[in-house]
């Protein structure tokens, strides 16, 4: 059975950095970028065009979508079953909770290990400012919006837990 690791948490919860260590460990764990339609941050991600994207979902392949900071994004069937092919563990990144069902109910062959990133709202607006997104009052309002999780495999305080630790309790859950 194929493995996914979903890290699900508020913006700045430490989603980028907590994958990019997972990565830095082991090279089968890479960063599921979701398809991005409009401005902003390029990174992370896979830029896209409106038609491309009611292009896959006429065809049902659009799992999640969803719009936030002047932008849609979206989690698609062939990006993720590529990686999968490739005998790669993708890193999902999740603010909303019916992500998770989502991809469960739509790979239900993968084997979806679910992990909460947490830190205080005093951090996180702290890392919104460092990024220099210049949107830090519609990141905190979707900090403030983003639910705890009641079931997840692991909850991580990224206020006290290194990215490196992070990382490898999340690969031991997925690899187990």
């Amino acid at each position: 059975m194929s493995c996914g690791v979903i890290l699900y948490g508020a913006p700045a919860s430490g989603k980028d950095t907590v994958t990019r260590e997972i990565a830095k460990r082991d090279s089968a764990f890479r960063l599921f970028r979701r398809i991005k339609v409009g401005a902003g941050r390029t990174s992370g991600y896979r830029i896209s065009s409106h038609a491309e994207l009611a292009r896959l979902r006429e065809a049902n392949q659009v799992i999640w979508e969803n719009s936030r900071y002047g932008a849609d994004y979206a989690i698609d069937r062939p990006g993720l079953v590529a990686m999968l092919d490739d005998g790669l563990i993708p890193v999902v990144h999740a603010g909303q909770t019916a992500v998770i069902d989502a991809l469960r109910d739509a790979m239900p062959d993968t084997r979806w290990t679910v992990v909460q990133l947490q830190c205080s709202r005093s951090t996180a607006e702290r890392r919104i400012i460092d990024r220099g997104t210049g949107d830090t009052a519609e990141r905190l309002a979707a900090w403030d919006s983003t639910p705890v999780l009641d079931e997840a495999d692991c909850t991580i305080d990224t206020d006290i837990t290194s990215a490196e630790d992070a990382a490898d309790m999340i690969r031991a859950l997925a690899r187990r």
